[in-house]
């Protein structure tokens, strides 16, 4: 990923983040995993872009991290959305639409 891609990864990650908890609970490398196969494998998340969102999101209320014991007896931190990032999903993505359809307004003369 280049300095540019780097950077719109940055302004967009937390909106990622909340689209893949909509409809399951995640831990962090499904997450990489998913935004990957879902990219194309265009964007590649890493460790220390990831967890300072999943942090920020989660202060901010809008997701919850709980552990859950695997089979082999490991704990790990699954995600899931918080009603209130439930509810704050539909008001991001079209916030989300609104910029980038502005963007593409500008970018297409």
């Amino acid at each position: 990923m280049n300095p540019s891609q780097r950077e719109m990864l940055k302004g967009s990650l937390d909106l990622m983040l909340l689209v893949l908890l909509e409809t399951e609970p995640m831990y962090g490398y499904q997450m990489v995993k998913e935004v990957r196969e879902r990219s194309g494998a265009a964007l590649q998340l890493k460790e220390g872009s990831l967890y300072p969102a999943l942090h920020r999101l989660e202060q901010a209320g809008l997701i919850e991290g709980y552990w859950q014991r695997r089979d082999d007896g490991a704990d790990r931190r699954y995600y899931r959305l918080s009603a209130a990032g439930r509810a704050a999903l539909p008001e991001r993505k079209a916030a989300w639409q609104q910029f980038t359809a502005a963007v593409n307004g500008v970018l297409s003369g």
